[in-house]
């Protein structure tokens, strides 16, 4: 197995499948322009990138052709909105996960409906960056937050309980009566 370097916005990747290549890469997470926008990149380095590799395999299958497929790896610290104090909170986003690829949309439609496993059309050119976006943003959590919030969410006024007013003097007087026996 070798591992190479190519374009990962135009992979050509059935011979990285029949050839059992691996190849690898980082993208930084402003060139996922949807992944950046999710993200409070002002709460990370500027350097934070996503480190990938995609690696492909035939899979014998008795009678017929080897089925292709491909295993699809990404690793990326990320600061998030936490839902309760809206203050960063980091979130480790990562995926190791197999795609079958066949040769047509209506054989990955049909394979889809009857497989667990993640089935697509194998294109000329794959943009692994775009597959590897989509596949980081589902598994973000759907309501990031901390365990406990440094700095919790001060409770608008609005909100506080209604305490009634007590006159202090009667309060004194109280007191004063309760001392006094």
């Amino acid at each position: 197995m070798t591992a190479t370097s190519l374009n990962p916005l135009r992979l050509d990747i059935k011979p990285l499948i029949t050839e059992a290549q691996t190849v690898q890469g980082q993208a930084s997470v402003a060139q996922l322009e949807r992944l950046h926008e999710l993200t409070m990149t002002e709460h990370m380095p500027p350097e934070t990138s996503v480190a990938w590799q995609f690696q492909g395999e035939l899979r014998p299958v008795t009678g017929g052709p080897p089925e292709m497929w491909g295993r699809l790896a990404a690793d990326v610290e990320v600061a998030l909105v936490c839902q309760r104090c809206l203050g960063p909170v980091r979130e480790h986003l990562s995926l190791d996960r197999w795609v079958r690829f066949v040769n047509t949309e209506e054989e990955a439609e049909a394979l889809d409906a009857e497989l667990e496993d993640d089935v697509l059309a194998l294109p000329r050119w794959l943009n692994i960056l775009e597959l590897i976006e989509d596949e980081l943003i589902l598994g973000m959590p759907l309501v990031p937050r901390h365990g406990v919030c440094p700095k919790p969410l001060p409770v608008p006024a609005d909100d506080l309980p209604v305490v009634p007013e007590e006159n202090p003097f009667a309060a004194l007087a109280g007191l004063k009566g309760k001392l006094g026996k």
